[in-house]
């Protein structure tokens, strides 16, 4: 019985390191960018520009936008059947984008969900909300349905939606460059 709950002991901090943040060997050479937001114009507006940010820098991409019919769940990301058919066309990591909050205090998260899981989450905070000058989005990275990266981007001194991600693409670019690719 004791060890039993030692292998579980130890699965469960072998995991929780990994959402940590211990990712010195992540490469990023292809993505399906799936922007996590309630608003369609939200989801396409943030999916495009990241898509044109990581195809700028030579790495495979496609929005989810192209394989989940307008009004359908994303959880049809986590089917088997699509799964394979995207790593037939050559994409094997999964790129969430979610807003986490409006706050420069967050600090990464230390249970990061499976993608079945994740896709299935309610995301509550829209794009920009009038009123706050910071937008801090979780970017999360899966493989095999595991999540392999995980980080927080910070924007700040936001006045619209159009800023906020005019901001949120520099600072993605930024982190691409000096440890992604």
């Amino acid at each position: 019985m004791k060890i039993t709950h030692l292998y579980i002991l130890i699965s469960f901090f072998s995991f929780n390191t990994l959402a940590q943040g211990d990712y010195k060997d992540f490469k990023l050479t292809n993505a399906i960018v799936v922007a996590q937001q309630d608003k369609p114009e939200d989801r396409y507006s943030l999916e495009i520009n990241v898509l044109q940010l990581l195809a700028s820098s030579g790495i495979n991409t496609k929005a989810s936008l192209n394989i989940v019919k307008q009004g359908g769940s994303p959880l049809i990301l986590s089917e088997d059947s699509i799964q394979k058919q995207v790593l037939n066309e050559g994409f094997d990591t999964y790129m969430l984008i979610s807003v986490r909050g409006y706050d420069k205090k967050f600090k990464p998260s230390e249970n990061v969900l499976q993608l079945e899981d994740e896709l299935n989450a309610g995301h509550l905070f829209p794009l920009y909300r009038e009123e706050v000058t910071s937008v801090t989005f979780s970017v999360t990275f899966y493989r095999n349905n595991i999540p392999v990266h995980n980080e927080l981007i910070k924007t700040g001194n936001v006045g619209s939606r159009e800023a906020v991600v005019k901001k949120f693409i520099k600072k993605l670019d930024k982190k691409l460059q000096t440890s992604w690719l």
